[in-house]
C-alpha cells in the first residue's frame, strides 16, 4: 500500500485528497469555472460546436449569391483533416472561407478569455494554454495564434499557446502530477485513464530517467474506446474500464515494465476529497456519476484490489486540471498561468507554480 512519506513535506504539504487544491508542483486557483453573462455560460462561446456553427453560417451567406466552395458536403461531416486540407489547399476560395470561420471564431475566443481574466482567481495570469481537439488542428493553432494577436492589439498582455503534448495524451500524462515523486520511487510507470462524455482512454504513463522522471513522462501504451457508440450503463463503463487497465497492467507485465500500484483518473466535473462528483458529470455515460452512493475510484480499487505485489491506489481530479497538469515542465518561466479545453465545452482550470518547485 502507498503510505505518507513524513520526509517529503517539502514538495508536498498537504494531505492526499482527491480533487486536491494544492499539488505538489502548483496550486489551484480555480477550475471548472461555470462563468456567466447575460447571454449564459461565457464557455458557451467558444467550443467545438461554435466553430461548426461560424462556419456554417458563413457557407449559407456564400449560398445565397453564389457557390459554396466546399461543395454539399454538411458542416457536422467535415473532420479536422478535411478543413486543414481545405486550409492548405489550392482552392483560395475556400481557404479563405475557413480563414473567415478562423477569425469569427478567434473574436469570440479572445472575449471569452478577456472575462476570465476579470475573475480574481485569474489575475495577473501570464500565459493560457489550449488543448482539447479542437487544438489537434492546423486551423485550432491557427486559431489560438490569432486570439493571442487580438488579445495583444487589446492590449491583454498574455500568451495563449497550443498545449505541447497531444490532447489526448495530456490527460493521461498529467495525472504524474497528482501526487509527489516518492510514491512512485522504485516503480517505472503508472496508469492514467481520461473519461470524457465520448470516449474513454487509458494509458500506461512511463517515467522519464533521473532527477527529472516526471517531467519527461510519456505515453507508453494506451487504449481507447467510444462509448458513446455503445451507449453503455454506469456499471458497464467501470466494468469496461477496469477491464482496459487490466490489459495495460499485463502488457506492462510482460514487457518488464513496473507500474507503480497508482491509478490516476481525469474525470469531468467537480471532484470531492472522497473521490465523488459535486456536479458536472452529466455527460458521462450510462447513470447518475454525482450519485451519492457511487465513488469511482472506489469501485475502481474494488475491481483492481492489487497492481503487482501492492494495494491500488486511486487519485481523481477534474479533466482539464489533468490535462493542464501535463503542461508543469514548460511553465517554469511564468508563476500564474492557466489551461482552456476546447471540445465538446470550455474545460478551464487556473494554477500558481508553487515557490521553490521545480519539474521533477
Amino acid at each position: 500500500m502507498v503510505k505518507s512519506n513524513p520526509e517529503r513535506h517539502d514538495e508536498f504539504n498537504a494531505p492526499l485528497a482527491h480533487g486536491a487544491t494544492v499539488l505538489p508542483a502548483v496550486t489551484i486557483d480555480d477550475y471548472n469555472n461555470e462563468l456567466r453573462d447575460k447571454d449564459g455560460f461565457v464557455g458557451d462561446n467558444a467550443n467545438k460546436k461554435t466553430f461548426q456553427l461560424k462556419l456554417d453560417e458563413l457557407r449559407k451567406r456564400l449560398r445565397k449569391v453564389g457557390d459554396d466552395p466546399i461543395g454539399k458536403i454538411a458542416t457536422g461531416k467535415l473532420s479536422k483533416k478535411k478543413i486543414d486540407a481545405l486550409l492548405k489547399g489550392d482552392d483560395l476560395e475556400a481557404a479563405a472561407l475557413i480563414m473567415g470561420a478562423v477569425e469569427d471564431f478567434a473574436q469570440d475566443f479572445a472575449d471569452v478569455i478577456g472575462k476570465f481574466l476579470k475573475d480574481k482567481r485569474w489575475g495577473r495570469t501570464e500565459r493560457i494554454v489550449v488543448g482539447g481537439g479542437f487544438r489537434r488542428s492546423h486551423f485550432g493553432e491557427l486559431t489560438i495564434a490569432r486570439t493571442m494577436v487580438i488579445l495583444k492589439a487589446a492590449g491583454i498582455d498574455v500568451e495563449v499557446v497550443p498545449i505541447v503534448h497531444h490532447p489526448d495524451e495530456a490527460g493521461l500524462i498529467g495525472a504524474v502530477h497528482l501526487m509527489p515523486s516518492w510514491m512512485f520511487k522504485g516503480h517505472e510507470a503508472m496508469l492514467a485513464v481520461d473519461i470524457g462524455g465520448t470516449n474513454v482512454r487509458a494509458g500506461v504513463v512511463k517515467f522519464g530517467d533521473g532527477e527529472t522522471q516526471l517531467a519527461e513522462a510519456s505515453v507508453w501504451e494506451s487504449s481507447i474506446w467510444r462509448h458513446a457508440d455503445d451507449e453503455p450503463s454506469r456499471t458497464a463503463t467501470v466494468e469496461r474500464l477496469a477491464a482496459m487497465l487490466q490489459q495495460l497492467i499485463d502488457k506492462a507485465e510482460k514487457a518488464n515494465l513496473k507500474p507503480a500500484p497508482i491509478i490516476g483518473i481525469a474525470c469531468p466535473g467537480i471532484i470531492k476529497p472522497d473521490g465523488s462528483i459535486e456536479r458536472g458529470g452529466q455527460n458521462l455515460p450510462g447513470g447518475n456519476w454525482e450519485s451519492d452512493s457511487f465513488n469511482l475510484p472506489a469501485a475502481l480499487m474494488k475491481a483492481i484490489p492489487e497492481i503487482g505485489d501492492d494495494s491500488t491506489f486511486v487519485m481523481m481530479h477534474n479533466d482539464a486540471v489533468v490535462q493542464g497538469l501535463s503542461q508543469i515542465p514548460f511553465m517554469t518561466d511564468v508563476s500564474r498561468w492557466a489551461v482552456l479545453t476546447i471540445g465538446t465545452g470550455l474545460g478551464n482550470a487556473h494554477f500558481t507554480n508553487r515557490d521553490g518547485i521545480k519539474p521533477r
